[in-house]
């Protein structure tokens, strides 16, 4: 069972989110906050495996509210799922930045929605890898006069992690980084987790930035 907290200043958007959780097989809303200072409350009282937050809320946003949930270690298998209209690319960046997990769309299909959440609880490829790609292209694109940042950390990686840190920066799964470096799917799994450790990466979303940062993938390629 997943259990979700649901997170949105408009309470149509909220109970309608919860509505569609709440029906689908394996899924629980347990709880709901319509700020981010009570989503950060109520993550840390019932620990729910994924936090669906809206960005733009008043007291708190979905930011900051990200960043203290991901930045709680009582909270380290807590996932953050945003929740946009994808018209704010720089939001969406920043929450990623704060430690969340991946984004969905509010006009996503329903189907999608769940999907998304099942996909963050279970840590596996980041959710729509293409879409976070090419959004992630247009903020570098949009910081290009800065030079890049190589992060100190990725001395630590070996070879074929940085190789595997390339193709997750270009949105690739598991399975497709096992099939472009002829390895088996646990040994790209492997790589991946160690990657993430040597990083301290919270997940495959911040891989991502990691790569774009690091200079290890450029815009474009």
């Amino acid at each position: 069972m997943t259990s979700v907290l649901v997170v949105d200043d408009q309470a149509l958007i909220r109970v309608a989110v919860r509505d569609l959780l709440d029906s689908a097989p394996g899924v629980d809303v347990v709880g709901e906050a319509a700020d981010g200072e009570a989503a950060v409350d109520l993550a840390r009282r019932l620990r729910p495996d994924v936090v669906v937050c809206d960005i733009r809320m008043p007291r708190m946003d979905g930011i900051e509210a990200t960043a203290r949930i991901c930045g709680d270690p009582d909270l380290a298998e807590t996932r953050v799922l945003i929740l946009t209209t994808f018209e704010e690319d720089d939001y969406v960046v920043a929450a990623l930045r704060a430690g969340a997990s991946g984004f969905v769309g509010k006009g996503a299909e329903p189907e999608d929605i769940v999907h998304a959440v099942r996909a963050v609880h279970d840590g596996g490829a980041l959710l729509s890898p293409s879409a976070t790609r090419s959004l992630i292209e247009k903020y570098v694109r949009g910081a290009a006069s800065e030079p890049a940042r190589p992060a100190p950390a990725l001395d630590a990686l070996t070879e074929r992690e940085r190789e595997v840190l390339r193709l997750i920066g270009r949105g690739r799964s598991n399975d497709e980084i096992a099939a472009a470096l002829f390895i088996s799917p646990h040994t790209a799994k492997t790589h991946v987790k160690n990657t993430m450790l040597k990083l301290g990466a919270h997940d495959r979303a911040q891989l991502v930035i990691a790569a774009y940062e690091s200079g290890v993938v450029q815009p474009g390629q």
